[in-house]
């Protein structure tokens, strides 16, 4: 069998919405950072692989999880991922919750609601927001902001890749209540321009992540890392652009991606927003987590 590093993508961290352990996150944290990174991007491909089948995904996703958890070495990013989180004495749960993701979207290619494509995110995006704290030995109190911020980051994505994800893999991320409150079908996202319902249904997801952005905003000034505090700040600036583009593009036939010149307009004026309000703004009451 083929290893998973031989079906990537070719896809990374570069290619992504939003910094994955960019220059602002210190040079300690970097390495771990990076080879979770490519833990779940290779996992990530191994659920996306247009040849292979659900059942052949579901066991190297599980070979994936074994080699972490030291149980053989037939996955370099498991190893290597390994090896980084042992030498940190950090636990494996979070990657781990993410391949619950992966699972999800080989078994999965449909939500009902809003609860529903939430509990997807708890493992999706959830776990690498919480992940990253750890790394920086922030405060478990910063969970609930970080959680927020990440469903918010997911969903931006299932929103701009909605025709992909359903020509592609038939995986459809967008809620089926949302389709029958606006009396769209599912099969639209086949098309290659949204009609009128179909732009109303993916715009009516829009509220919901902006609450989602609201709630984890304060996450800027619970961090006590001051280059974390200015990385988040940066992303949730990508995010709010981004959620700008869907309000007024198609992402059928418009690019509702932020263009090279633009991540990096948006990425200063974050790491200056950081700065300030991490330095100024008192740490707003954290909820405990459960």
């Amino acid at each position: 069998m083929t290893t998973a590093s031989e079906l990537r993508s070719g896809k990374g961290h570069k290619d992504e919405n939003f910094p994955v352990a960019s220059r602002i996150i210190a040079e300690r944290h970097r390495g771990l950072i990076l080879a979770f990174y490519e833990f779940v991007r290779v996992a990530d491909d191994i659920a996306d692989h247009a040849a292979l089948a659900p059942d052949d995904k579901l066991r190297r996703l599980d070979l994936l999880e074994a080699n972490l958890l030291g149980k053989g070495a037939d996955e370099p990013e498991a190893v290597r991922l390994r090896a980084a989180l042992t030498e940190r004495a950090m636990s494996p749960t979070h990657p781990i919750d993410v391949l619950k993701a992966f699972r999800l979207d080989v078994t999965k290619l449909r939500y009902a609601n809003w609860d529903e494509l939430i509990y997807y995110c708890s493992y999706s995006a959830m776990p690498v927001g919480r992940f990253v704290l750890d790394v920086h030995g922030e405060s478990r109190t910063t969970w609930p902001a970080s959680d927020a911020l990440c469903a918010a980051l997911q969903i931006n994505n299932h929103l701009q890749d909605c025709g992909k994800d359903f020509r592609e893999l038939n995986r459809v991320y967008i809620t089926q209540d949302a389709f029958a409150a606006r009396g769209a079908a599912i099969e639209e996202l086949g098309g290659t321009r949204s009609s009128p319902a179909l732009l109303a249904t993916i715009r009516d997801l829009i509220p919901g992540t902006e609450r989602l952005l609201a709630e984890g905003e304060p996450l800027v000034s619970q961090v006590k890392d001051t280059r974390l505090a200015m990385e988040i700040r940066v992303i949730q600036i990508y995010a709010e652009r981004i959620l700008g583009l869907l309000r007024g593009r198609d992402p059928l036939c418009d690019l509702v991606h932020l263009k090279p010149w633009e991540m990096m307009a948006y990425g200063l004026m974050g790491m200056a927003s950081g700065l300030y309000r991490h330095a100024t703004q008192p740490a707003r009451p954290t909820l405990p987590t459960v």
